[in-house]
């Protein structure tokens, strides 16, 4: 696997030895449990994992990802911040229990280190994370309800969205005050990373 230009960490060798040890696992489960779309196996390395690799950001405290599946990003940002000596505490949330089964394969055959909780966000007890992340997981409007239980005072989301993200900000604007950041993706020129803080139920 090779890093891609516009990625702007550095990349260890042995850190791009993992993420493609975490693809293969990807394909391996995915035959069994649908973790990613059969048209979009063909082009892992983009679609999925430096996609994924877009919400990664250097961490301290506790990172939050909910809906987690297969893992993206939370895996993929596991395995950049174990690289980058992040002492960020890593937990993924995911209701259904053969992908939570995957994700503690992935932690223990990948020699990483984070929680994994099986089940659904609104059930799981308030985490206090500093940073929530989630990707196709929900609408804006949405994921702001499932994160604000699990976020803390200071704390900020980082949602990958695609092409509807404009709207589905000005949907979430009705009942809901924030800031935020928005970068265009590297791997979908009509998606958007959204950096999300301060925010308030209207």
């Amino acid at each position: 696997m090779k890093r891609p230009d516009w990625f702007d960490h550095n990349v260890s060798r042995e850190t791009l030895d993992c993420l493609e040890a975490y693809s293969a696992l990807l394909l391996k489960w995915t035959g069994h449990i649908n973790l990613i779309a059969k048209s979009t196996q063909s082009d892992i390395s983009e679609r999925h994992i430096w996609d994924s690799a877009q919400a990664y950001r250097s961490a301290t405290g506790k990172w939050l990802d909910i809906g987690s599946g297969g893992g993206l990003p939370g895996v993929v940002v596991a395995i950049l911040a174990k690289q980058q000596g992040d002492s960020a505490a890593i937990t993924m949330v995911e209701s259904d229990h053969r992908k939570a089964a995957f994700l503690r394969t992935c932690a223990r055959e990948l020699d990483l280190e984070f929680a994994v909780i099986a089940d659904r966000v609104e059930n799981t007890a308030a985490q206090t994370a500093d940073i929530i992340s989630a990707r196709a997981l929900a609408d804006l409007d949405s994921l702001l309800s499932l994160s604000t239980p699990h976020l803390a005072s200071d704390g900020v989301c980082v949602f990958m969205k695609g092409a509807r993200w404009r709207e589905e900000i000005q949907a979430a604007l009705v009942n809901w005050r924030f800031s935020y950041e928005a970068r265009a993706s590297k791997t979908n020129p009509e998606a958007a990373i959204l950096t999300i803080r301060d925010i308030e139920r209207v």
